[in-house]
């Protein structure tokens, strides 16, 4: 379920206009009272839960982050093996294009998702403010670590994900690189494959810790290693896993023991970088049964003890032998990630910075060109 559960078009000239105007309406629209039922955890089984979506009409919308539409194979086998007859869209596209979508689709009354589960965590608490999501806990909310639950319930997170490098242990052996600062080693220069920080917020906030840590010194040493840049955090660990590249930079991983190939580190004392994946329901979702199915079945326990990194939402999850809760990592900076989204004005500056070391952006995004309506249907004839 956890790589499933993993995370993330610029539009057209005439849709940008439109999408301005749809923030616009959104930032005046007025927030709603909390929907009944939002005071206790859901008591209803998975198997209780799929009958009301049954019954709704048995269809359900996600919008997820994530960078290929194959990252969520893994959840729409699981999901659609537990609860055959729902009819259910796991759609994938980077965040930062998911969120404005959903605005302009609240703003034009044609609103397709009925749960968005985002990396870009600003938009949860602008749209909870805006009263754009359902109050709602589902089972489990309780056990949730108290940075992954929102207190008055609009959302809740339902996967730990972690950016930081990794290297073939084909290519290198045990040789690689120890701790982040030996990245501008010259003995590593036309080895290193990187996603673009100033295309993915998180990446970017890995780098700016690099900066932090390091100095930008070491970023400019970084820049003369012959970096290959692309866009989608799947890119660098494709470089490394494909043999194309020795080491990746800004990719998620694992570092719960295996035999691959590919080592994921988290250095001892250096930063990397971590944070829950948040999931809501919307308020004018058409199929709300549906969406809490779905909450509830996320959480699970055993979805749960499931995930491919080790490391779960929940504080009754044991991690696997070698790792500690995600929480228990002060170099992971979890509560450092949701306050540098929410500084935009911050973000877009180091954005820019970025591009003046590494260059432009280049290349379409890695899930393809999705519009303005992925997963609409089309309406059903008189």
């Amino acid at each position: 379920m956890s790589n499933s559960l993993s995370r993330r078009r610029v539009l057209t000239t005439g849709a940008g206009a439109a999408l301005g105007l749809g923030v616009l309406a959104a930032t005046s629209a007025p927030a709603s009272a909390s929907p009944a039922g939002s005071a206790g955890e859901e008591t209803k089984s998975l198997d209780e839960l799929y009958q009301d979506a049954v019954a709704e009409g048995g269809k359900l919308v996600v919008y997820a982050g994530g960078d290929t539409a194959a990252q969520g194979n893994g959840v729409r086998a699981a999901f659609k093996n537990r609860f055959p007859a729902i009819d259910f869209d796991y759609i994938v596209d980077y965040s930062k294009y998911h969120d404005v979508r959903v605005d302009n689709q609240l703003a034009t009354g044609t609103l397709v998702p009925d749960v968005v589960q985002l990396q870009t965590l600003q938009d949860f608490d602008r749209w909870k403010a805006l009263g754009r999501l359902m109050r709602y806990k589902p089972a489990g909310f309780s056990k949730l670590y108290k940075g992954f639950r929102d207190p008055q319930a609009a959302w809740v997170a339902v996967a730990v994900i972690a950016f930081s490098y990794s290297y073939s242990t084909t290519a290198l052996g045990s040789n690689g690189p120890k701790t982040p600062l030996d990245l501008v080693d010259p003995a590593w220069k036309g080895k290193i494959a990187s996603s673009y920080p100033h295309d993915d917020d998180a990446v970017l906030f890995l780098y700016s810790l690099y900066a932090q840590t390091y100095g930008w010194d070491w970023v400019a040493k970084l820049a003369a290693q012959d970096v290959r840049f692309a866009r989608g955090t799947n890119s660098p660990g494709e470089a490394v896993s494909s043999g194309l590249k020795a080491i990746g930079v800004g990719g998620s991983g694992s570092a719960v023991a295996s035999s691959s190939p590919v080592k994921w580190v988290v250095p001892d004392g250096h930063p990397f970088m971590a944070w829950a994946q948040r999931a809501a329901i919307l308020n004018q979702a058409k199929h709300p049964a549906a969406a809490k199915l779905f909450l509830n079945f996320a959480l699970a326990l055993d979805n749960q003890k499931s995930s491919f990194n080790g490391w779960s939402v929940r504080t009754d999850v044991t991690p696997p032998t070698g790792l500690k809760p995600i929480w228990e990592y002060p170099n992971a900076h979890l509560d450092g990630f949701p306050r540098f989204m929410a500084d935009r004005a911050e973000l877009e500056r180091l954005r820019q910075t970025f591009a003046l070391y590494f260059g432009e952006v280049q290349g379409a995004p890695t899930p393809g060109w999705l519009g303005l309506h992925p997963g609409a249907r089309p309406a059903a004839r008189p």
